[in-house]
């Protein structure tokens, strides 16, 4: 499991995660959602390492990600996919290159079982015969479906989106929440999402968690927080998703 216990952390004089704390289970589908500035992303780069809080610990499967030694870290993320917000492949590598790159930086070499992987991540996200095609070729929709391919090409138990459906339209988006909410079910992993896009809460998240000012302001299911009405501050936000954009 991951358990997040009173995580802290400041820029300068700004204060950003202000005492965080909430566990993960085996298993769950939850989503980190909460306006512009609230600290979505950098509680996420904090779970996976790329941070370090000033206060308060990350534990994943019992060990201590915020204090964690280098090539402790790099095996505890050998266990974590991660899917960027602009799906970040290489313009110079091939789609094959992409898939495998985690797998080359833990040492697989094979030119035979790099190809295997690949083809059967891409068919996993619905894609064939293009691994040879630079990403300059690809579709928003398809970059992200490679980009979950390279995520998924180490066998990860934890999987986490940053944004997974930002810059799509909506018929991608949807085909996207579709294809993260399959492949959770399929893979049994536990999933992190983090977004500002409810439509994707509604569709994936079994547990949602609120960020306000650095802290968790409401923790409990997509349905619970549309019900929600005694923090004017979720009602702000869901308003904005209610209500179509002039």
């Amino acid at each position: 499991m991951i358990s997040i216990k009173n995580l802290q952390k400041s820029f300068g004089a700004l204060e950003v995660l202000r005492g965080i704390s909430f566990d993960i289970a085996d298993g769950e589908t939850v989503a980190i959602i909460g306006q512009s500035g609230c600290g979505k992303s950098v509680l996420l780069k904090h779970i996976i390492g790329l941070m370090k809080p000033d206060a308060g610990e990350v534990i994943i499967d019992g060990i201590n990600a915020s204090k964690a030694r280098h090539l402790e870290l790099q095996k505890l993320r050998r266990n974590i996919g991660f899917l960027f917000q602009g799906a970040a492949l290489f313009d110079s590598m091939t789609v094959l290159e992409n898939v495998t790159l985690g797998l080359r930086e833990h040492g697989e070499r094979d030119p035979a079982i790099l190809a295997q992987i690949t083809k059967e991540k891409l068919a996993l996200v619905g894609l064939k015969n293009i691994e040879n095609v630079m990403p300059s070729d690809l579709s928003g929709g398809m970059k992200k479906r490679v980009a979950l391919a390279r995520a998924l090409a180490t066998e990860p138990r934890y999987m986490f989106y940053d944004e997974p459906t930002t810059g799509l339209d909506p018929v991608t988006s949807d085909q996207i929440d579709e294809l993260v909410q399959n492949l959770t079910a399929r893979l049994h992993v536990t999933s992190l999402i983090v977004t500002h896009d409810m439509f994707t809460v509604q569709r994936i998240a079994k547990r949602v968690i609120f960020l306000n000012e650095g802290r968790v302001h409401f923790d409990g299911t997509p349905s619970e927080l549309s019900a929600s009405s005694d923090a004017a501050v979720v009602q702000k936000f869901l308003e904005r998703y209610r209500t179509p954009a002039k």
